[in-house]
């Protein structure tokens, strides 16, 4: 009886165990499953914000590029120059930190938009520059360089935004300063004497920018 007893309990106890087996390796595949599904989800969400953030880059380049087209189209239409030109002349001015606007106004001043004017006196290209200042900011540059746009007008806003760093933003003193020369218009405002000539309300007349382009 005690034998029959003992194997009545082992049976039993065997029978549970070889059956607890397959309903943990149940439970392990359902939690592995269960965690795959999660990591994918994840990462599908990843790449959805990833794709969403690259469209959005897109979309702000391409409307930055028709703000631009407009700009210069409305400066081309303004002056009645090529939309060529009003393209350098526009992005010139804002790599340089200086408001188009003022921009086109200095050059329609000082050549007409002529990029091949030459004054009495030497001065050359779109902004009239002379050569001895050119080469204060590109050693080494031939003269006949300056008739050519791209580096006329780099150097030229270059030097306007010079001046107006150094007469704090005053962008009257700034433009008599590329028309008169730094030091003349300096020497009258340490005298308390107007350096003004004209040139500048010439330019400012109906202006209602900021010169300076952060």
């Amino acid at each position: 009886m005690v034998m029959l007893w003992a194997v009545g309990v082992i049976i039993p106890a065997t029978f549970v165990m070889t059956h607890r087996k397959p309903a943990s390796a149940s439970a392990e595949t359902v939690m592995g499953a269960n965690t795959s599904s999660f990591f994918s989800i994840g990462g599908e969400t990843r790449k959805l914000r990833q794709d969403l953030e690259s469209a959005q880059g897109e979309l702000n380049v391409a409307r930055a590029k028709v703000e631009r087209a407009e700009k210069v189209m409305e400066f081309s239409s303004r002056y009645g120059i090529t939309a060529g030109l009003a393209g350098s002349i526009f992005d010139a001015a804002l790599r340089e930190g200086v408001d188009p606007d003022l921009g086109f106004r200095l050059v329609r001043l000082e050549s007409e938009f002529n990029e091949r004017a030459t004054s009495k006196v030497g001065a050359m290209g779109l902004m009239q520059l002379m050569p001895s200042t050119a080469v204060l900011f590109e050693k080494g540059l031939e003269p006949s360089r300056l008739y050519d746009r791209e580096t006329n007008l780099r150097i030229g806003f270059r030097y306007l935004r010079i001046l107006l760093d150094q007469f704090k933003g005053n962008a009257s003193h700034a433009l008599l300063a590329y028309n008169r020369g730094e030091f003349a218009v300096l020497r009258d405002v340490r005298a308390g004497v107007d350096p003004g000539n004209g040139y500048d309300t010439h330019i400012m007349k109906g202006y209602k920018g900021k010169p300076i382009v952060q």
